[in-house]
């Protein structure tokens, strides 16, 4: 056998050529592996706190700033953050592998140890830290620098704030870095959360005030943020007047790339087949898959549509069909409005709902549709539960996959007295069982690590 006498060659006289080194050669190295320091093998850098002493100038500032916005996107579309699993835990997506933590998250029978909602929240709580530490930074090393450039941070912490409120149930923790260690919070109720959110959208606020494209891009998002939050405080009222200047073509984007960052829609949908669009779940969720809503346009995957879009499996990752494919994003570049300027007018909509104002909140939901090629105009939906759900299935429709509907369904249960069977999906799980009776997620196994009295711990698990 040619080949392998070519081989046996090779190797001899590799070994022949080992056995050459000299033995000052290797005298040498073991010199250099005794002057080696082993106390140097156990010294390891934690990635994730940033030394103060790396970052104590203007440059090392705007470095910290451009980390936390950086960890933001992973945290949103760049990432299978609490905008992916929100929309499954609710009617958004079907789950569509075998993972089981996945599965937990579909059929609202969530664990604490499930591994995705940990990642997902060690993600969240990263872009958070870094956005708070970049403030101190900038206000210390980089005093002159833009205003919006620090309201940017407020941002970030105003809307992970929000984002955790919205999904995780009363007993969130948000634990704070100091000099380069932990400082560890201690449990709040989600109330309380909605408050320390509102807080820091409005310290990002105050510090806006030109009118360029930046100071008026972060002012927006900021404006809508704080909007979102007065929603889940009860105030309508005043989250109409928070979001009134916002223009409805106004987007925040998170952007993505194929060199870097992927959008996470496109990888675990259409790519993956891990995520499928959901269609009437449990009997009680929205149509997205069959509406033929341009708000969210689908294909049925390996149809002509979908390959176009390049997407040719016929079947979920866990070969089960149907396999219904997103083309809101359609590339793994394709950029996502994490805060968007329609939902300022959904905002309005819903608060003049909130005083029997069906006509105002009518007129303002045709003229967000207005906006959208193929929408025809709404008519009156007759009764005030009607209109009621007019408003949330808008509100679905426009901003589905951007982590709003679990908050909303929540607010259904706790501000319009639905019952939670009439708002989650329920009955028989597409995978064999029953939905289980979650309308909040757990707190991942990890905050137990808070030595913090109650840490880790759901104080309820009401919506």
């Amino acid at each position: 056998m040619p080949s392998y006498n070519r081989s046996r060659a090779l190797w001899t006289r590799m070994y022949r050529a080992a056995q050459r080194v000299s033995a000052p050669t290797i005298a040498g190295a073991a010199l250099v592996l005794v002057a080696c320091n082993p106390t140097e093998l156990l010294q390891v850098t934690d990635p994730d706190i940033i030394n103060v002493s790396d970052v104590s100038s203007a440059a090392g500032a705007n470095a910290a700033r451009i980390g936390a916005l950086a960890r933001l996107n992973v945290a949103t579309s760049g990432g299978e953050s609490l905008l992916q699993l929100g929309g499954l835990f609710t009617d958004e997506w079907n789950n569509g592998d075998s993972f089981i933590a996945r599965q937990e998250i579909d059929q609202r029978i969530i664990t604490p140890q499930n591994t995705f909602l940990d990642a997902a929240n060690r993600s969240l709580h990263r872009a958070r830290l870094s956005a708070q530490q970049a403030v101190l930074l900038m206000r210390q090393y980089s005093p002159t620098s833009p205003g919006w450039q620090v309201a940017e941070m407020y941002l970030v912490q105003a809307y992970t704030e929000n984002l955790a409120a919205e999904h995780y149930c009363s007993g969130l923790v948000f634990s704070t870095v100091t000099a380069g260690a932990e400082v560890y919070g201690a449990p709040m109720s989600t109330t309380d959360a909605y408050n320390r959110a509102l807080a820091h959208a409005d310290s990002g606020l105050v510090l806006i005030t030109g009118t360029t494209v930046d100071d008026v891009k972060i002012r927006s998002a900021l404006q809508v943020t704080k909007g979102r939050i007065l929603l889940n405080l009860n105030s309508p009222a005043a989250a109409a007047t928070a979001v009134a200047t916002v223009l409805t073509s106004f987007q925040y984007l998170e952007y993505h790339a194929i060199t870097t960052t992927s959008n996470t829609y496109w990888n675990l949908a259409n790519l993956a087949g891990r995520y499928s669009v959901s269609n009437n779940e449990g009997g009680v969720g929205f149509n997205y898959a069959t509406a033929n809503d341009p708000r969210v346009p689908v294909c049925l995957g390996n149809d002509a549509v979908c390959k176009l879009i390049g997407v040719t499996k016929t079947v979920r990752d866990d070969l089960t069909s149907p396999f219904y494919v997103q083309r809101i994003w359609p590339a793994r570049e394709s950029s996502v409005p994490i805060i968007a300027g329609i939902e300022a007018r959904l905002i309005e909509a819903e608060a003049q709902l909130k005083v029997a104002n069906s006509a105002g909140a009518l007129a303002t939901l045709n003229a967000a549709r207005a906006t959208v090629t193929g929408l025809t105009p709404l008519t009156d939906a007759g009764t005030d539960a009607a209109r009621v759900d007019q408003l949330f299935r808008e509100r679905a429709f426009t901003l589905y996959g951007r982590g709003t509907r679990t908050g909303d369904m929540r607010r259904l249960i706790r501000q319009y007295g639905r019952t939670a069977a009439t708002v989650f999906p329920t009955g028989a799980w597409h995978k064999g069982g029953n939905y289980g009776t979650d309308v909040t997620m757990p707190l991942p196994l990890s905050e137990l690590n808070n030595p913090n009295a109650g840490a880790g711990v759901c104080t309820d698990r009401n919506p």
